[in-house]
C-alpha cells in the first residue's frame, strides 16, 4: 500500500484536515493535475468534494481495478463516504474506517452490499493474492446466488481448474510460464528456473505462483520439480493461454496454441508485462511477468 491522500476544495479544508488526521493521510488542495500525480504515488484517495466534480477528474485516469487507486468521495458535510472506484481494492473498507468518525459509508459492491463474501475479501483477509484475476467476475457472481466452496490446500501441491476458479496464492511479484519437452525430469526443471532467477536477478521467494498449460497435466517430472521449489504450479485451459498477445515465435501452434510460457506468465500476471521472455533451458522453456 502506498499510503493514503486526501483532497480537498478551499472552502472544506476543516472537514478535510480532521480526516486527514484521522486516516494518516496526507492533505492536498485541490488544484489542475493534482489527481494525475495522485494516482501514482497513493493507494488510496478520499475525495472531499462533490461526487460529480470527482468522476470528472478521475475518469480519464482509470484503466485497470487492480492497480488503479482506491478512491472515496466524503459529502463536504461529513455524513456520507462512497467509494467510486476499486471496493473490493480497498474503498469499502477505508470508508468503513471513516464510519469511526461518524461518517456513513455507502457501499454498492453487490457482494459486500447483499452481506455476501467475495474473491477480493477473501484474499485480503488471509493476506494473500487473486493469481488469476478473470475469474474473479464469475466467481463474484456465483457467490451472489449460491455458495461457492473455499478448499484450503497446502503445498507442495498442484492445483487445476477451469476459468470459474479463482486461485488464492502468497504475496508476490512475479509469475513465471512454464513449457517443457515430454519427459522433461524434476532436475531439469528446477536448473532451468534457478538459471532463470539467476539471468533476472530474481529470487524464488518473489513469485506468486508458475504455470503451464492443462496439456501438462500428465508430466510427472514439471509437477515435481516445482513442489521441490516449494511454489504453485496453475494448469491454464486453452481460453486463457490463447486470451494474451505475444509475439515471440513459438511450436506451440502445432498443438493449437500461440504458445505456452510466455502467454501462462501473463495470464496469471498482475501487470501483463514480461520481464523475461521466453528462454529455452535444455528442454525447459521459461518466461517471467509480473
Amino acid at each position: 500500500m502506498k499510503g493514503t491522500a486526501v483532497v480537498f476544495l478551499p472552502l472544506f479544508r476543516e472537514a478535510a484536515l480532521r480526516i486527514s488526521t484521522h486516516l494518516r493521510a496526507e492533505p492536498f488542495e485541490y488544484s489542475g493535475d493534482l489527481f494525475r500525480d495522485l494516482f501514482t504515488r497513493y493507494g488510496s484517495i478520499v475525495c472531499v468534494m462533490s461526487l460529480g466534480i470527482a468522476v470528472r477528474k478521475i475518469a480519464p485516469l482509470l484503466e485497470d481495478k487492480w492497480t488503479d487507486p482506491a478512491v472515496v468521495v466524503v459529502s463536504p458535510d461529513l455524513k456520507f463516504a462512497i467509494p467510486v472506484v476499486g471496493g473490493h481494492h480497498g474503498a469499502n473498507a477505508l470508508a468503513k474506517e471513516l464510519q469511526q468518525m461518524g461518517i456513513l459509508p455507502v457501499i454498492s459492491t453487490a457482494t459486500e452490499a447483499l452481506g455476501k463474501d467475495s474473491v477480493e475479501g477473501l484474499a485480503t483477509r488471509s493476506g494473500m493474492e487473486v493469481v488469476n484475476r478473470y475469474s474473479t467476475k464469475v466467481v463474484n457472481a456465483a457467490m451472489l446466488i449460491e455458495g461457492v466452496p473455499v478448499f484450503n490446500v497446502r503445498g507442495p501441491s498442484v492445483v487445476i481448474g477451469d476459468r470459474s476458479v479463482s486461485f488464492l496464492c502468497r504475496s508476490g511479484i512475479y509469475t513465471v510460464g512454464l513449457g517443457c519437452r515430454r519427459g522433461v525430469g524434476a532436475e531439469e526443471v528446477v536448473n532451468a528456473v534457478n538459471t532463470a532467477f539467476a539471468d533476472t536477478g530474481l529470487r524464488r521467494e518473489e513469485v506468486i505462483a508458475y504455470a503451464t498449460t492443462e496439456r501438462k497435466v500428465s508430466e510427472i517430472g514439471l509437477r515435481r520439480g516445482i513442489e521441490e521449489m516449494g511454489g504453485v504450479l496453475l494448469y491454464l485451459d486453452d481460453l486463457a493461454i490463447m486470451a494474451e498477445l505475444t509475439t515471440s515465435p513459438s511450436a506451440a501452434p502445432r498443438i493449437g496454441l500461440k504458445g505456452v510460457a510466455e502467454p501462462c506468465a501473463l495470464a496469471i500476471s498482475k501487470m501483463k508485462e514480461l520481464v523475461l521472455t521466453k528462454r529455452r533451458y535444455g528442454r525447459v522453456t521459461v518466461a517471467i511477468a509480473r
